[in-house]
């Protein structure tokens, strides 16, 4: 029997969900400025985390969770481009291509 490995939590911050790091997407507010989501988890800027789930983005939205986790303005933020990028990831997801 093995020790068991420590998987890292993270919470959405659009529906408050703990779930381990991996199944979470990282929006990250990068030292230029812009909005950008993470694929590889190790961008330089302060990140938030929510679920592949276009949902979870919109509420942290019309909240302003990510706005405030980013300490960024609205105006950093590309919106479609951001709900583009997450689509892909949720096909991804729901496709078992993740």
């Amino acid at each position: 029997m093995g020790r068991q490995r420590h998987v890292p939590q993270r919470t959405c911050i659009g529906c408050n969900t703990v779930r381990p790091k991996r199944e979470l997407v990282r929006l990250v507010r990068t030292p230029a400025g812009p909005v950008v989501l993470d694929k590889t988890g190790k961008l330089s800027g302060r990140g938030a985390y929510v679920c592949p789930d276009p949902a979870c983005v919109e509420r942290a939205l019309t909240l302003g969770r990510l706005t405030d986790r980013l300490k960024a303005d609205p105006d950093q933020i590309d919106l479609d481009q951001l709900r583009e990028q997450l689509k892909e990831i949720a096909e991804g997801v729901a496709g078992g291509g993740g």
